[in-house]
């Protein structure tokens, strides 16, 4: 893939948001990152700037990332959502709620990259 993937980080933690800009500037294929701090602001940074992907936190106030993802899912369904959360008990919610992927808080940067590594493949191999 030789275009830059364009990322959306929604997280309402300023440090969360922070850290995970911090570690996707570290991938030459990141293009723009913009940051939304409730899945009301996220849908709109969706239908304003289009990105190929989006970090979503699953528990966050004004709308949760689960409904974030519904709607996104439902109005521009070739934006990947990887869902994030210190549960483990919310990946099965998250993918039935249209998540194409779900990674713990708790896991390594390595696999948060690797994840995204994959959804970008993947989305390429759709294209």
């Amino acid at each position: 893939m030789s275009e830059q993937v364009q990322v959306l980080i929604v997280d309402d933690q300023p440090r969360a948001r922070q850290s995970l800009k911090a570690l996707l500037a570290t991938w030459p294929l990141i293009g723009a990152v913009r940051e939304a701090t409730n899945g009301e602001e996220a849908i709109g940074s969706v239908e304003q700037a289009r990105p190929d992907i989006v970090l979503m936190d699953v528990h966050m106030p004004v709308m949760n990332g689960l409904e974030a993802t519904r709607r996104i899912k439902e109005h521009w369904p070739q934006v990947r959502i990887i869902a994030l959360s210190i549960y483990g008990d919310y990946q099965a919610d998250a993918l039935v709620a249209g998540a194409d992927a779900f990674v713990s808080k708790g896991e390594s940067p390595e696999k948060l990259l690797d994840t995204v590594a994959a959804v970008v493949n993947a989305t390429t191999l759709n294209k």
